[in-house]
């Protein structure tokens, strides 16, 4: 399955021009909340069953679909767009989560490739293959 053109069908609203980082992204959804007097629910616990929840949602849209119905869920707009929607609220608990924890997401995920490619090296360059940890 090659990649998609982030702008086409849906993947990335027109009116986007730039990506925000991380922590502006983080900023505003904490400013968010606090306009809405959330903190108090932003609890670990209750962030990561939304995460849960959210991330069951994205699955829902695939779940009866065949693996090749499956690579075109973006040619349909309406599709598409429920992916995109369901994509960010899983992104926006995620990193809601991680502001409440002191988790940095990016040295996160930068550490465990690491440990990846250590663990599972290129075929041919030696060592074992262990199953993978997601």
């Amino acid at each position: 399955m090659g990649r998609r053109d982030p702008g086409r069908h849906g993947g990335t609203p027109e009116h986007v021009t730039e990506h925000p980082d991380l922590a502006a992204l983080q900023r505003r959804l904490a400013e968010f909340a606090a306009a809405r007097n959330w903190q108090p629910y932003h609890t670990p616990k209750n962030l990561v069953a939304a995460l849960s929840v959210e991330a069951s949602e994205l699955v829902e849209i695939f779940q009866w679909l065949t693996p090749e119905e499956s690579e075109r869920v973006m040619d349909d707009v309406g599709t598409a767009h429920r992916v995109t929607d369901e994509v960010a609220d899983v992104l926006a608990y995620l990193l809601q989560f991680c502001e409440v924890l002191g988790i940095d997401p990016l040295a996160a995920l930068a550490a465990k490739i690491d440990r990846n490619e250590h663990r599972f090296p290129v075929p041919g360059t030696g060592g074992g293959r262990q199953q993978a940890d997601s």
